[in-house]
């Protein structure tokens, strides 16, 4: 009898790509222990329990806690979505307003309406400015890095939290390793009082493995209270097993990712020897974003042309192509994809795409335009109603309508000109 799915993964494994997408640890034995599905065990007398940790699962998090030199640590096998989800009841218990970059995971827009939250929305570039307009809100939330690898300035952002005695809260889910690049880059180093670190997406880690980040005391003892509220009774041991030898291999190689960078470094320098646009500022040393659209080239192309020299993007739009590197990606892995970067033909730059409409204005509460009763129209019949949904072309990955949201003609213009024909509105 068939199995689809483990058919089509055998199938995607055997094309032999070089892996440089999620996860981190690449398929690699040096990541992964060889014994690790022998591991699947549940919670027992001898093995602990995740939301109740007294024995190894509580020892393993606490020698987290010391390698990150946070006040506490959480495992995680539900994903940065637990993270997330714990990271905001934790900051808000009995709700209220909550100061948000527009850059933003749709899990924590579903976890705000779950708790009750009320989202005042910002552009990232505008957090700090945002606080001074908005006195009530009881907490900040912001994405750092960025999909592209772009990072916030976060110690601004936190200077400016601290001085109304509330958390900066960052969804730092492409920035786990950042605690070991050169220099550091996590945002616990700048300030944030937590984070939410996908250890999947950079790490040695299995999908679903994330770490809970407290870097103040007063958030850390409902910790595990919080992530109960939201996680399965189920976790997976394998998962837990492999943020735990994470956490080992980390101690004892302090220095894997300084070769990452540099191979990422000589691939962004080979595109620009070839004219080749990179995102400006301050990013992810290791993160390899090319925006081929600059000598026009998509993105989606540039990936086609990727998989060709058996290379394996992580995501591509119509100007991007971004590669995660990790350092279970070896020399070989490296050598192919500067091959293809050298294969890619240049011309003259792709035209930009619109610019971002103004944020429309809230004509419902988040929680009430997500759980409202809703139906799917027509673009340009949805102007002048509520938005049931977000809608976030990428780029610039930043949603022009947000739930709760009215639909104003320059977002729905905007959304046409990205290929949106449709979109879920309140009856």
């Amino acid at each position: 009898m068939p199995a689809p799915l483990y058919d089509a993964l055998v199938r995607h494994r055997d094309l032999g790509r070089a892996s440089f997408h999620t996860p981190g640890h690449k398929n690699s034995p040096a990541a992964l222990p060889p014994d690790l599905y022998t591991l699947d065990f549940t919670e027992l007398p001898d093995t602990d329990s995740l939301f109740d940790a007294s024995g190894p699962i509580l020892e393993a998090e606490r020698l987290a806690a010391e390698l990150f030199g946070t006040a506490r640590t959480c495992f995680s096998a539900g994903g940065c979505t637990l993270c997330i989800q714990a990271m905001l009841r934790l900051a808000l218990p009995r709700g209220g307003k909550i100061l948000c970059s527009r850059v933003i995971h749709r899990g924590a827009v579903n976890a705000m309406a779950l708790l009750g939250l009320e989202p005042v929305w910002a552009m990232p570039e505008n957090v700090a400015a945002a606080l001074k307009a908005n006195p009530d809100v009881g907490a900040v939330y912001v994405t750092s890095p960025d999909y592209y690898g772009r990072l916030l300035d976060i110690a601004s952002i936190s200077a400016a939290c601290a001085g109304r005695e509330i958390p900066l809260l960052v969804d730092n889910a492409h920035g786990a390793h950042l605690m070991f690049t050169h220099p550091r880059l996590h945002p616990l180093l700048f300030g944030a009082a937590m984070t939410a670190d996908s250890a999947h997406k950079t790490l040695g880690v299995l999908t679903g493995g994330a770490w809970l980040q407290i870097g103040e005391k007063r958030y850390a003892e409902d910790a595990k209270r919080a992530m109960a509220l939201f996680g399965s009774t189920s976790p997976s041991y394998p998962v837990m097993v492999s943020l735990d030898r994470a956490g080992e291999w980390l101690r004892t190689h302090p220095d894997a990712f300084l070769p990452v960078q540099q191979r990422a470094a000589e691939i962004r320098e080979l595109a620009a020897s070839r004219e080749i646009a990179v995102p400006e500022g301050v990013c992810d040393p290791t993160r390899i974003t090319l925006e081929t659209a600059s000598v026009g080239l998509p993105g989606t192309q540039a990936a086609e042309l990727f998989r060709r020299a058996g290379v394996e993007p992580e995501y591509a739009d119509a100007r991007y192509v971004v590669l995660i590197a990790t350092p279970f990606n070896t020399e070989n892995d490296f050598r192919r994809a500067r091959d293809a970067v050298r294969s890619f033909p240049t011309g003259k730059p792709l035209p930009r795409g619109q610019e971002l409409p103004p944020l429309p204005p809230a004509a419902m509460e988040l929680r009430e335009a997500i759980f409202a009763a809703a139906e799917t129209v027509p673009l340009k019949n949805a102007v002048g109603r509520v938005a049931a949904e977000a809608a976030c072309p990428c780029p610039p990955g930043v949603p022009v309508v947000m739930p709760g949201e009215r639909v104003t003609i320059e977002a729905a213009e905007f959304l046409l000109g990205y290929g949106f024909f449709e979109l879920e509105v309140i009856k």
